[in-house]
């Protein structure tokens, strides 16, 4: 989308909030004694409707009985004027905008690791590779106790002041405190750098030929990151691909369009946008797709929104591949983002997207409608365990490339629902997520045994043959007792293959990253092996 800058989004301010603070100033001026304010401040039926957030802000700073911070006010005001048109257009102010940027762009600069806060304590899970960190001999375990002679361990240190601490400028220099093991802290001066936020989370690849890729994100890295990822995967002998964007909530159209061209053959529409000042404008997919022929499944689950609906719909209209999971958000709205003359901004819905079917995969909002809650509907509906509990909107079908019938109205349905799995749920289970106890205990398991882990050479050796033993439960339940979690033996039985599992994911994340933790819990994961069996693989 282009951006264009400017301070036309006073243009917006809305007729009755001028209306009712004129009135309400006039209401209280009749009770007092005359007021010395010019007159123009009052020509509120000449004003332009331009004008009036302008003229309502110089009346409350010359005349208002407190003083008050006009910046934050307006802040305010611009934000819930925004919210009032719809869902997805908001206002952000200058110290939000580098926080909500920095995932879309792709990288940010710091020292280049990631990190842990364990009882008070930043431990270095992984330095990042061929970052600043890395090139210093930084390890994994490493315990990171202070950043410019300031204390940062046992000070109740919070992401924040880690932040704060160890990002900067690029080229700036930041002395870090390192505990290693054993031996005597020393210090390390690390010179800031770029550093990657990746969209690829795993990519992977099973024994029988089928390649696993979570994509976390849709931003300006995405393409270029999905495109090697499935390099290497073809690489190694990949015969079909599973695409998990569950719990993707999207990000840049363009980065899905790109993730569409690798897929469709050239010519397949992947989406058109219009709205009432955009014209419709047709998106369609170029030539040398690497994943044209490969056998494609798409998961989706109520967490799958926007860009993850346009890959989804594009893919699913075109009869491309397979849409396994549950019904996604339903985000059909395009927001163009334009900086402010402040460097705050706004994003502001402009068009919808519709699918090549012509779908618009927006659900309802507005008046009558509460949006929030719709998640909590669906679940108290049963749609999370049902496709039959799922209403179909009879009036908005349409048809596939192939001449299938989709839906419109909310959201993608799968091809292949797949049903949530609640069966090993229990409030035990829950609360051993929540309070922290299975990441912190998975941390100390790997912290202890770092070095013995290390010799399964790679997650799908580890997979395969680690097994926690029960005394690793206890160890569980007794860390879980120290953070006010009380042993439940019923819960414990009901839930301890899920709890086992991703205590034995949580000790693979902390010795290889995110690519641990997701071969571990692909190998029970329901979505991941339905589709495995739709795409016809051998077990």
């Amino acid at each position: 989308m282009t951006e264009r800058r400017g301070s036309w989004w006073v243009v917006l301010f809305p007729l009755v909030l001028g209306l009712a603070l004129a009135a309400g100033f006039l209401a209280g001026a009749r009770y007092g004694a005359p007021r010395n304010i010019a007159p123009s401040l009052f020509s509120f039926q000449q004003a332009r409707p331009s004008d009036k957030l302008d003229q309502v802000m110089a009346l409350i700073d010359r005349n208002y009985v407190d003083s008050i911070q006009e910046e934050k006010l307006v802040d305010e005001v611009l934000q819930d004027m925004l919210q009032k048109l719809d869902p997805h257009s908001y206002y952000i102010s200058v110290a939000e905008l580098r926080a909500a940027q920095e995932p879309l762009e792709g990288s940010f600069m710091g020292i280049g690791v990631e990190f842990a806060i364990q009882r008070d304590t930043i431990v270095v899970i992984t330095p990042v590779e061929g970052g600043p960190s890395a090139k210093l001999g930084i390890r994994a375990g490493d315990r990171i106790v202070s950043a410019d002679a300031k204390p940062l361990a046992g000070v109740h240190i919070a992401n924040e002041d880690v932040m704060k601490a160890l990002r900067g400028p690029e080229g700036s220099k930041v002395v870090v405190g390192i505990l290693r093991g054993r031996d005597k802290p020393f210090d390390v001066e690390i010179e800031r750098g770029e550093i990657p936020i990746n969209s690829v989370a795993a990519a992977l690849l099973d024994k029988d030929g089928t390649g696993y890729i979570k994509l976390s994100r849709f931003a300006r890295t995405t393409e270029e990151e999905f495109i090697k990822a499935s390099e290497g995967l073809l690489a190694q002998g990949m015969k079909r691909m599973v695409l998990d964007l569950r719990g993707n909530g999207g990000g840049y159209l363009n980065a899905a369009i790109g993730i569409c061209d690798q897929f469709l053959p050239a010519g397949s529409q992947i989406l058109y946008t219009q709205g009432r000042v955009s014209p419709r404008k047709d998106f369609i997919a170029g030539a040398g797709g690497l994943l044209v022929d490969i056998p494609l499944a798409v998961l989706i689950d109520e967490g799958s929104a926007s860009a993850s609906e346009i890959v989804s719909g594009a893919i699913q209209d075109n009869d491309r591949g397979l849409i396994v999971g549950r019904r996604s958000f339903g985000k059909g709205l395009v927001q163009e983002h334009v900086e402010l003359e402040d460097h705050s901004a706004v994003r502001i819905t402009t068009a919808r997207y519709y699918t090549p079917s012509g779908r618009s995969i927006q659900r309802p909002y507005g008046q009558g409608v509460d949006y929030d809650e719709d998640m909590s509907s669906r679940f108290d509906h049963g749609e999370q365990f049902s496709a039959d509990s799922i209403h179909l909107d009879s009036t908005k079908k349409f048809t596939t490339l192939k001449g299938r019938t989709v839906f419109g109205g909310g959201g993608i349905m799968p091809d292949l629902f797949v049903p949530a799995d609640t069966s090993d749920r229990s409030a035990y289970l829950s609360e051993l997520f929540f309070s922290g106890a299975i990441n912190q205990y998975a941390f100390d398991v790997a912290d202890r045994q770092r070095e013995r882990l290390k010799s399964y050479r790679g997650p799908e050796a580890f997979a395969e043959r680690y097994t926690l033993d029960p005394a690793q439960m206890q160890g569980l339940a007794k860390e879980a007792a120290s953070l006010g979690v009380k042993e439940d033996a019923r819960g414990m039985a009901r839930s301890e293959r899920l709890i086992a599992e991703r205590l034995k994911a949580g000790i693979a994340r902390n010795i290889w990253g995110e690519a641990g933790y997701y071969r571990v819990v692909i190998g029970t994961d329901s979505l991941y092996l339905a589709a495995r069996r739709a795409l016809g693989s051998v077990h």
